[in-house]
Formats: structure tokens, sequence, C-alpha cells
């Protein structure tokens, strides 16, 4: 996800984040190892990742309807992770886990293959200048990463309002050819939302178009 503005939290910044029981030690992310997610969940349930939580409105609805499901969030900034993690505890959420991490990195080396229901990308930040797309996190070496952790008809689930980052997304996934493109399920109750995000709504306020993609893992 783009980041926010710092002052999005300021508000709350003096005070001493409690992320007890919620943001995982970043040193999981320092080997090549995976991650033992039943471990840090302390049950075998299925679980769904988004990757760049921000101040975590999407995932503690998510979470907060779908009790039977664990759900970890990957946030690089570290204001916003201490921020969504507070919130989730604050929420008594029990199948929430936050880390802060490099989103490709901890794909790379610290996710199980076939561990995942789902993969959730909601408004990443699309370096619109053609000198930093290589800096994009939609890549076909993070894609394939993103393949292996998905279980036989898990889904990997994409929402941009920058049609540039969209084209670039399309083609890569057209690429990945044991990725099938499905509908998009919606994943907001309200009405008029697809997934019920921050800046799904501050866009919808401001007028501006959406893209969407959903792929099912098949082979």
């Amino acid at each position: 996800m783009r980041p926010e503005s710092p002052k999005h939290v300021s508000s709350r910044s003096s005070r001493k984040w409690n992320t007890e029981g919620i943001l995982l030690p970043e040193s999981l992310t320092a080997g090549e190892c995976p991650v033992d997610l039943a471990s840090i969940f302390g049950n075998a349930h299925p679980v769904e990742v988004e990757i760049g939580t921000g101040k975590g409105t999407f995932l503690l609805a998510r979470a907060e309807a779908r009790p039977e499901v664990n759900f970890l969030g990957i946030e690089w900034a570290r204001q916003y992770c201490l921020y969504a993690a507070d919130r989730f505890r604050r929420h008594g959420l029990t199948n929430v886990r936050m880390i802060r991490a490099d989103a490709a990195r901890f794909f790379r080396n610290c996710v199980p293959a076939e561990s995942l229901l789902r993969v959730h990308v909601y408004f990443p930040d699309p370096w619109p200048k053609r000198r930093h797309h290589r800096r994009r996190l939609i890549q076909p070496g993070f894609i394939e990463h993103v393949r292996r952790t998905l279980r036989l008809g898990g889904e990997l689930l994409i929402v941009t309002d920058h049609l540039d980052y969209f084209q670039h997304i399309h083609r890569v996934l057209e690429e990945a050819t044991t990725l099938l493109s499905v509908p998009f399920p919606v994943m907001a109750d309200r009405t008029g939302e697809l997934v019920g995000s921050n800046f799904e709504r501050k866009y919808i306020a401001e007028g501006r178009a959406f893209y969407s993609l959903a792929c099912l893992r098949w082979a």
C-alpha cells in the first residue's frame, strides 16, 4: 500500500502502543526459513495475508467477520504497523497478527508453500515514474512466490486506482499460467465498496475509478 501522511495518526503518536499478542518480532524475517503459521496463531485455521495493512481498516472488518480464519498483516511503515496492531488488540481480535516486513522478501524467504487461502493487495504504491517501475511490488518474481504460497484454489486479489499500474499487473498475471482469472469477490459489507479500506473510501469520495483483478491457483 502506498504511504499515508503521518498526520493521520499524529493524534495518537504520543501514546505508548500496546501491541501485545498481535505484533510479531521482526527477527522472524531475519533468516531464510519458513515461519510456522500454526504456531504463530495457535491453531491450524486457514490463513489470509494482507500486504500493506496501513491503519488496518480492511483487516479489522475482515477478521471480525471471519473468526474461523487467521489473518496476517504485513506493513513496512513502522508507525502504521504499530497503530494497526494496537487497534486489533483493542478490538479483542485473536485471529490477527501483524509483522513489519518487506513483503517481497517475506514471501520469498518466510511463507511456507501452499499455506495461504488468500493474498490481498489493495492500492499498492504505483511508483508512477518510469525510472521507479522496478520498485513496484507486482513483478513476475513476486507473483511466482505468491503462487507457490497459495494452496490449490487459493486466490490473489488486487485493487488499484492507477491505470498504468493496472495494465502492468494485468500483463504480469497473464504470464502466470498456473493462475486463473476469476471474478473479484466482494470483500466489504458496505454497498458500493469492493474491500472497504481507507484508501478505497477516500478515493470513492474523490470519484476515482478502481481496477481490480482476482486470480485463483489451479495448478
